[in-house]
């Protein structure tokens, strides 16, 4: 018996996962090879109306719609906390915030089990290159290269396990090819899994001199609520200073000279250039890539994913930034391909968040998933077969309290007609929140009558019965996330 198979026999023994694990043990190598390599692509605040695929009207993205074309698009796909560390931690751990430790900017407890260390036990040759942002090595990779922190667009340092390598050019590019190297390089005889994550388009919104022609000259579509009043809204969202046009913003050196609407029609065009410019290398670095998989006959049995940390307003609210429970901030975009099981064309809407995708990408490669894991195998929704008991709502919380644009913690849960969401107005102890307390508040909006919540309707009799509904399942989904801290709402 190899030491690997022994090595691997053994860490199936204490984490407790059962015969039917051990079994798979015992697979011979050109069985395993037969696995699925998964190339898991995210980007960081890539809205997905910012994606062709997703009908967006302001840029168009050809390579990674050929995943949409070539695969499946989820058109319901959402994040549980919209903000770039707890996010990832979530995507690794298949775990809600307050059970994987990361409810805001704090350190990732790295001894934890997430799906690329199963997957490393279970013989995948395991990498991750570019963004990480968890504030601790990586821990499960046999190859990794990451920026630390947020990183530079420019000449970024990355590291590595020999320490700390500056790099000359752009981030996106730079990835890439790191990227391509760790396929290039990786052993012919097991499957890999790759994280390829891009720090675009993340602000500063910093464009290479390549896309610095794109939008020059024309504006780009404005949103239909870029001049948002915050009528029949809470004050949650009047509150705070995420806003295009703001003096304290965006731009204040380039449209210092003017005021108003003027104001904010200048910043909207600057920031949503230079967001799309840095989309536009992204585009072409994804195509890269898929190209290299094409050419090296890798694409039939390797499960591609497009995805984002969380959403990102472009203006909508007039808004730019991510937090809120909003559909922009809150919604992801998430492709598949994967011809073996995945039909190319196809979309769903059924509701798949990213607390599910740790378990989701364990199930293709035949790793049972630890008991603990929150979330839900979406293979069969990708496969066109969503289970009749599927989820119908989600839970979302925000947890870091107003250090951050005055943005008011908040939880909620969305159903597919209906989103409540109750700003608790208070630190709860996160990490890096503030001290005040702000009034706590509802906010209702009916998705159906009102697709981009301009209407609070939580005082409305005519929606009391749909209130009552909704409070009910919004303590359900808290008592069985195990979330029952003393933010609780029903008291309030």
């Amino acid at each position: 018996m190899s030491g690997q198979v022994r090595a691997r026999r053994e860490f199936l023994r204490s984490a407790g996962l059962g015969a039917a694990v051990l079994a798979a043990g015992r697979l011979a190598a050109a069985e395993q090879a037969k696995r699925p390599n998964i190339l898991f692509i995210m980007s960081d605040d890539h809205a997905a109306h910012a994606i062709g695929a997703y009908g967006s009207r302001i840029n168009k993205t050809p390579q990674i719609d050929r995943l949409a074309k070539e695969g499946m698009r989820l058109a319901n796909c959402f994040c549980t906390n919209s903000i770039c560390t707890p996010s990832r931690a979530t995507i690794l751990t298949g775990k809600y915030s307050h059970k994987n430790g990361c409810r805001a900017f704090n350190r990732f407890d790295n001894s934890q089990q997430t799906f690329p260390r199963l997957l490393q036990k279970a013989g995948y040759h395991t990498g991750v290159v570019g963004k990480w942002h968890l504030h601790v090595e990586p821990v499960g990779f046999d190859v990794w290269s990451v920026l630390p922190g947020q990183g530079a667009y420019f000449d970024p340092v990355m590291l590595e396990p020999g320490g700390r390598k500056k790099q000359k050019g752009y981030v996106t590019d730079i990835i890439t090819e790191k990227a391509i190297e760790f396929l290039k390089r990786r052993p012919k005889d097991r499957p890999f899994c790759l994280l390829y994550h891009h720090k675009a388009p993340h602000d500063n919104f910093e464009y290479d001199r390549k896309h610095a022609h794109l939008y020059a000259d024309a504006d780009v579509p404005e949103p239909e609520g870029l001049f948002d009043d915050y009528a029949n809204r809470g004050e949650a969202v009047k509150r705070v200073t995420q806003k295009i046009g703001m003096r304290h913003t965006l731009y204040r050196r380039q449209t210092a000279g003017l005021t108003g609407r003027a104001r904010k029609k200048k910043q909207y065009q600057i920031y949503i250039k230079s967001y799309l410019r840095c989309v536009a290398s992204i585009d072409d670095n994804v195509g890269r890539v898929l190209d290299w998989l094409d050419r090296e006959g890798l694409s039939d049995n390797t499960i591609v994913i497009y995805t984002s940390d969380q959403g990102f307003f472009l203006g909508e609210h007039g808004l730019y930034d991510k937090r809120f429970m909003y559909e922009e901030s809150l919604r992801v975009p998430f492709l598949v391909r994967y011809p073996r099981e995945v039909k190319a064309g196809s979309v769903s809407d059924a509701m798949v968040l990213n607390v599910d995708f740790a378990q989701t990408l364990l199930d293709y490669a035949g790793v049972p998933a630890p008991g603990d894991m929150q979330g839900r195998s979406a293979r069969p929704v990708l496969a066109g077969k969503t289970p009749g008991d599927w989820r119908t709502s989600m839970y979302y919380r925000y947890w870091l309290h107003m250090p951050h644009f005055r943005v008011a913690a908040h939880y909620g849960v969305r159903t597919r007609r209906y989103k409540l969401i109750y700003y608790y107005g208070r630190p709860m102890g996160t990490p890096g929140a503030r001290r005040e307390t702000t009034p706590p508040e509802w906010e209702l909006f009916d998705l159906q009558k009102d697709p981009r919540e301009m209407n609070n309707v939580y005082a409305d009799p005519a929606y009391a019965e749909t209130v009552k509904e909704l409070k009910a399942e919004l303590a359900r989904l808290r008592k069985k996330l195990d979330d029952t801290d003393d933010g609780d709402a029903s008291s309030r």
